[in-house]
């Protein structure tokens, strides 16, 4: 006969049999389930809100797109959506990448495969770009920088992709110098950060209007990187579907995006 006590304690775990095997499937799944490509997240700093989307270039498929296969500017990210699900591929993050003229091509350095289709601008000029220093976004094969124009220059990195930009936002980990904290210029930024060794590249846009000051210290002191580049005001998208963003608006020039193969 079995005893009392062994009987409630079989009881017991006939009762927790379900939920024991629920965890053990959920645990699997996770274990078994992909790391995602882009970790996008909201963040606050100072007040002010950011939506953040980190990429590690080693292991994604970060680019840069400008033209599709006719020549015709993309300009849209359904566009480039479109265009990609045609060749088997998925849009799982892109933000417009760099300031660009009327036609839209890009106003200063535009690198893409490889290929140099716009030089590097080194001078001052009018307008947020001319405000030197200025920067370009290098992407390598296996990383991802943030160059000051002239450290690019001197340097001469091996770009599959580049894209210039400016201001610089973060130069070494200082602010850039013509920034002023009591600024009342206020816009909806976007730009980029990258770490020292190039192996994280993270993408923000400001969800309020800021001011540069505040942008960059968002950058420097909330993301603690040591590099940032502005990518543009006003013109700033997202497409970020952890955010549920799919910007619409003016057509852009110079598109950063990570692509994947389709399922």
């Amino acid at each position: 006969m079995t005893s009392r006590p062994l009987r409630a304690l079989t009881a017991r775990l006939s009762r927790a049999m379900p939920l024991l095997i629920g965890l053990t499937l959920l645990i699997g799944f996770a274990a078994a389930a992909p790391a995602r490509a882009v970790e996008c997240s909201r963040q606050e700093h100072d007040g002010n809100q950011y939506a953040v989307c980190s990429v590690d270039p080693a292991a994604e498929n970060l680019r840069l797109f400008l033209h599709d296969t006719t020549g015709t500017p993309i300009g849209h990210f359904a566009t480039l959506d479109a265009a990609l699900e045609a060749q088997g591929r998925d849009l799982v993050f892109a933000m417009n990448a760099g300031m660009y003229h009327a036609d839209r091509d890009p106003v200063g350095h535009y690198v893409e495969n490889g290929t140099e289709i716009m030089r590097v601008i080194p001078t001052p000029g009018p307008g947020n770009f001319g405000l030197l220093p200025n920067g370009i976004l290098c992407i390598e094969k296996t990383s991802a920088r943030v160059f000051e124009t002239r450290d690019y220059l001197e340097r001469r990195p091996d770009c599959r992709h580049a894209t210039q930009s400016g201001p610089m936002l973060v130069i070494d980990g200082k602010l850039h110098p013509r920034f002023l904290p009591d600024s009342t210029s206020r816009y909806i930024r976007n730009g980029v950060g990258t770490t020292a060794d190039g192996s994280r590249a993270v993408f923000a846009i400001s969800d309020n209007p800021v001011t540069f000051h505040e942008f960059a210290r968002f950058f420097r002191d909330g993301l603690g990187l040591p590099q940032a580049l502005f990518f543009d005001g006003n013109v700033s998208r997202l497409y970020a579907p952890q955010l549920g963003r799919d910007d619409m608006g003016r057509r852009m020039g110079p598109i950063v995006a990570v692509t994947e193969a389709a399922e």
